[in-house]
């Protein structure tokens, strides 16, 4: 009989923000996985365990300094977060779009159909958008900078307010 893999432990963190408790939840490498805001932080853990098909711990340290980066980010004395990303919870051209969403520089925004197009698919502006809908990283993968082609904001996790926060934090154009 093979031996049983030691079960992989996720550590998540909590952290205050503005817009909701920030849970971050890490790999053992340190590396972030998943990144959510929620008034009830244990909504995001939860979630995350499912997708993970595990249980998370729980840890007092800012692991990777990442709520410290929160933290200036929020202050406005922070335009780039430095934390490794685990892009595994994310798949085919989701990944794809989330990783040219990730380059869209501090206090500028992309259309969808822009992003598509940066991602290898130019038609696909619409899965884009469900990308950044269900993307399991916010905040560090900016998809709040991603807009409609007619400058308007679209949704954000179903709050355009707190899409509209952000983008005149980082001094993006709003309309």
């Amino acid at each position: 009989m093979p031996p049983v893999p030691d079960a992989v432990t996720h550590r998540y963190t909590v952290t205050a923000t503005p817009i909701g408790a920030a849970v971050a939840v890490f790999t053992p490498e340190d590396a972030l996985i998943a990144l959510g805001t929620a008034e009830d932080p244990m909504w995001v853990v939860e979630s995350v365990a499912r997708e993970l098909r595990g249980s998370l711990e729980a840890t007092g340290d800012d692991v990777a300094g990442l709520g410290a980066q929160l933290g200036e980010y929020f202050d406005g004395d922070r335009r780039a977060f430095d934390v490794e990303i685990d892009w595994s919870l994310v798949t085919g051209f989701a990944r794809s779009a989330l990783q040219a969403v990730a380059e869209i520089p501090y206090g500028q925004t992309a259309s969808y159909g822009e992003v598509a197009e940066i991602a290898g698919r130019p038609r696909a502006a619409r899965a884009v958008g469900t990308a950044c809908r269900f993307t399991p990283i916010t905040l560090v993968v900016p998809a709040h900078r991603v807009i409609r082609s007619d400058g308007s904001l679209g949704e954000y996790g179903g709050n355009e307010d707190v899409k509209r926060l952000l983008l005149e934090l980082e001094g993006a154009p709003v309309r």
